[in-house]
C-alpha cells in the first residue's frame, strides 16, 4: 500500500493538506507588496532570496473569503513555480495509505470543490486534499491578462 504525505495548515475551520512533495518551504509571512490589476486571489508579492513570488491568498481561491495576517499566518512555497500560498496557520505533516483518501462530498461547507482531489477521514476530522495543479490552472490563464505583471 503507498503512503502519501501531505503538508497541512488552516484556512478558517478547515484543516487543508497539499502534497508534500510539491511543497518547496514553509515560512511566516514576510513583506507582502501588494500588485495593481492583479486577480483578487494574488495578495501581493513577496521577495524569497532575490527571487520575486506570487503570494496566492488561497481562502479567496477557495471561495472562503480573504485571509487577514496574523502571527499564526504562513506563506507555503511550492517547487517548480514561483508561487506561495497564504495559509491561516500550518498543522503537521500526516501521512496516510492512498487507499484511506477518498472523492470530496459534494458539498463541503463552501470550499471550490474543482481545486480538492480528495478527503481523508483522520480520528479528530477531515482533511481536504487540495490538488496543487489546480490551483495554478487558473492563475497561469490569467498571467499576463490586461497587463500584469505578476509571477
Amino acid at each position: 500500500m503507498a503512503i502519501k504525505q501531505f503538508v497541512t495548515f488552516g484556512i478558517n475551520h478547515f484543516l487543508l493538506g497539499i502534497d508534500i512533495l510539491v511543497v518547496r518551504e514553509i515560512n511566516k509571512v514576510l513583506d507582502i507588496t501588494p500588485v495593481q490589476r492583479a486577480p483578487n486571489y494574488v495578495y501581493g508579492l513577496v521577495n524569497l532570496r532575490g527571487q520575486i513570488i506570487t503570494v496566492f491568498d488561497l481562502g479567496v481561491r477557495l471561495g472562503l473569503g480573504p485571509r487577514k495576517i496574523t502571527p499564526q499566518s504562513h506563506n507555503v512555497f511550492l517547487k517548480n513555480e514561483l508561487i506561495s500560498l497564504l495559509v491561516d496557520s500550518i498543522g503537521d505533516v500526516v501521512q496516510v495509505n492512498e487507499a484511506d483518501v477518498e472523492l470530496a462530498p459534494a458539498h463541503l461547507g463552501g470550499v471550490e470543490k474543482r481545486y480538492i482531489s480528495g478527503v481523508v477521514k483522520l480520528k479528530q476530522e477531515l482533511l481536504i486534499i487540495l490538488s496543487g495543479p489546480k490551483i495554478l490552472e487558473y492563475y497561469k490563464k490569467d498571467r499576463g491578462k490586461n497587463g500584469d505583471c505578476i509571477g
